[in-house]
């Protein structure tokens, strides 16, 4: 490769990397600890992640279990849960909160899985969208002078295969979470 493309190269895998972890946060079916990720107690004022506030396990295929270090919390974090978009309904003894996660039903799988393609094709369009941002700026150095048309060739070469790269990783991800949710 002609120039340094680390820049891009970070942006690409940054796009990447939400997309990994928007597909943790969906439910399959069984029981994820990263559906949690995007719920946050309040936890004396302060919005707090729920993996901070207590131990997460999984004590079947098909149960969370949420121990929270300070009970008090508990009313707190079941209204979280229930305010969340999991589609869950927490059970409280007083001392844990237990998510049950009811299994699929086949039409949902096929929603879920529809919902993966149009996240990923999602993420496609940003990747695309950093090439092209990429691309402009060697275009203005070209202009100016700054690089030939050559090394213009060349470049618009190295970022598009990085763009190529990108986009195998991507349909890669989405195959592997699809077949995760289509044999559950």
């Amino acid at each position: 490769m002609k120039g340094n493309y680390q820049e891009i190269e970070n942006k690409m895998q940054k796009s990447i990397g939400v997309l990994k972890t928007e597909f943790a946060s969906i439910r399959a079916g069984r029981a994820n600890p990263g559906v949690l990720n995007k719920i946050t107690v309040d936890y004396y004022g302060v919005p707090t992640p729920v993996a901070q506030i207590g131990t997460v396990s999984v004590p079947d295929p098909r149960t969370l279990m949420i121990q929270p270090w300070d009970v008090s919390v508990l009313k707190e974090l079941e209204k979280a849960i229930l305010a969340s978009d999991i589609g869950i309904t927490p059970t409280n003894d007083g001392k844990v909160i237990r998510l049950s996660f009811p299994p699929l039903t086949e039409e949902r799988r096929k929603e879920i899985v529809k919902g993966l393609s149009k996240t990923g094709e999602d993420t496609k369009i940003a990747i695309r969208s950093i090439r092209r941002d990429a691309i402009e700026s060697y275009k203005k150095q070209q202009k100016n002078s700054e690089i030939t048309e050559d090394d213009l060739k060349d470049i618009e070469k190295d970022i598009q295969n990085l763009t190529d790269n990108a986009i195998k990783e991507i349909d890669k991800i989405v195959k592997a979470k699809e077949v995760e949710i289509l044999e559950i």
